[in-house]
């Protein structure tokens, strides 16, 4: 947006910050979230605090610095009322998991380690943050965000306490991250209808057993590698000679990858399928869905758990899931592979529009990032980071509702007013 664009929101960002940041104590704190706002929505290359200051005629380097990075204002029910906001709004198919970079200078930065570097593609010094996306073909909105603490801060008590890391804060895993984010959300009345992942998350049997136990549907992507049974394949138990433990039932022959399991059935077997219209016309490719047992010895090991504490038994039965593969025009082998746990009879055309809604969040992170500055913090501590990260996801979630509803209700109005039940996703 240019200066006169922004101006000319001026009343309704008023509105929008006095629901948004009502949590915030002070009333001074307010109106700099306003100025904040205001500088990560004016257009320009950098969105550090000195050029936004620069570029707003009330812009105050040293008063935006200390909003951001000394002031104490906690930032999670912002977060909360801008999620019980927007979800309504955007009326998700689903939620998506992913983790986002920022590439980093130093080792001072909080949480910055060398890493994957998924905004440079290989391994640098940089933060990773985990967040979780209310998705639909036609709008989406970060919910939450959750900083990653390499194991290397774990025990690092200097760059702790220079950063202001809190103690309690230690190394957890990604996925472990994203269920904490999601049980969080509960927590806020809020409950996704599908979740979806890449298979930095899909691959981790822990994250998908995770997602079972707390009764979410999934459509998360995979490797190729991973191993399953055919569905009709059954464990069986040798003869048992009367001598020594009973033999335990198990499955004969050995788990085949996705991959070959796929391209065994032959392209004939493959239907064509149309997810969305894209910027050139209709996006479609060829898939397959069967119906699949995961095998590995971490399945084993979930699968085995989990019968035992509701039965006291296992028979050896791996769980049965749906795997989704594409094999596009052109494409010599299958190229994308997914594991949903949706109901069997799920048709196929909704199965890859719910694959391939993961489009949307790309969307998200070009705008956060290369329109409102979500990498553009030049600050270290623990506090400057989350402070910043919800002022940028403010102004997206603003910019959003924008764009969706010109003429939408104010933030005193019944729609939006906090005391009314916010509609879960």
């Amino acid at each position: 947006m240019d200066t006169h664009e922004v101006n000319r929101a001026r009343a309704k960002l008023a509105l929008f910050v006095a629901d948004v940041f009502a949590s915030v104590p002070r009333k001074d704190q307010r109106a700099k979230s306003d100025c904040y706002l205001r500088g990560l929505m004016v257009d320009g290359r950098r969105k550090s605090i000195q050029a936004m200051a620069e570029r707003l005629p009330d812009g105050n380097e040293q008063n935006l610095q200390q909003f951001v990075n000394q002031s104490t204002w906690d930032p999670l029910p912002v977060r909360r009322r801008i999620a019980q906001r927007m979800v309504p709004l955007v009326g998700p198919d689903a939620w998506a998991v992913d983790d986002v970079s920022f590439p980093k200078d130093g080792k001072m930065s909080v949480a910055v380690a060398h890493q994957y570097c998924g905004a440079l593609g290989k391994q640098a010094n940089c933060q990773v943050a985990v967040s979780v996306h209310a998705v639909s073909d036609t709008a989406s909105c970060p919910l939450q965000w959750r900083l990653f603490v390499p194991e290397e801060w774990a025990h690092d008590p200097v760059r702790r306490r220079k950063t202001g890391m809190p103690d309690e804060i230690g190394h957890r895993e990604k996925w472990r991250l994203a269920l904490d984010t999601i049980d969080e959300l509960a927590g806020w009345g809020l409950v996704p209808p599908v979740l979806v992942a890449d298979a930095g998350y899909g691959q981790n049997a822990d994250f998908r057993d995770g997602l079972e136990h707390r009764s979410i549907d999934y459509v998360v992507a995979i490797r190729s590698d991973v191993t399953v049974h055919p569905h009709d394949a059954m464990p069986m138990a040798p003869t048992w000679s009367g001598n020594g433990r009973k033999p335990q039932p198990r499955y004969r022959d050995r788990p085949t990858p996705v991959a070959a399991l796929v391209a065994g059935h032959g392209r004939q077997a493959f239907t064509e399928v149309t997810w969305r219209e894209g910027s050139r016309g209709p996006l479609r490719s060829h898939f397959l869905s069967l119906q699949v047992r995961p095998a590995g010895i971490k399945s084993k090991r979930l699968a085995q758990a989990a019968a035992l504490a509701s039965h006291g038994h296992w028979d050896g039965v791996l769980p049965e899931v749906t795997l989704l593969a594409e094999w596009p025009d052109g494409a010599e082998a299958p190229t994308g592979y997914w594991l949903s746990n949706l109901p069997a009879d799920t048709p196929i055309a909704e199965l890859v529009r719910l694959a391939k809604i993961r489009w949307r969040i790309e969307h998200d992170y070009r705008e956060l990032k290369h329109g409102l500055g979500l990498d553009h913090f030049e600050g270290r501590s623990w506090n400057g980071w989350h402070h910043h990260v919800t002022l940028v996801t403010a102004a997206h979630a603003f910019l959003t509702e924008q764009r969706l509803a010109p003429k939408a209700d104010t933030a005193n109005s019944p729609s939006t007013r906090p005391s009314t039940p916010s509609r879960t996703c």
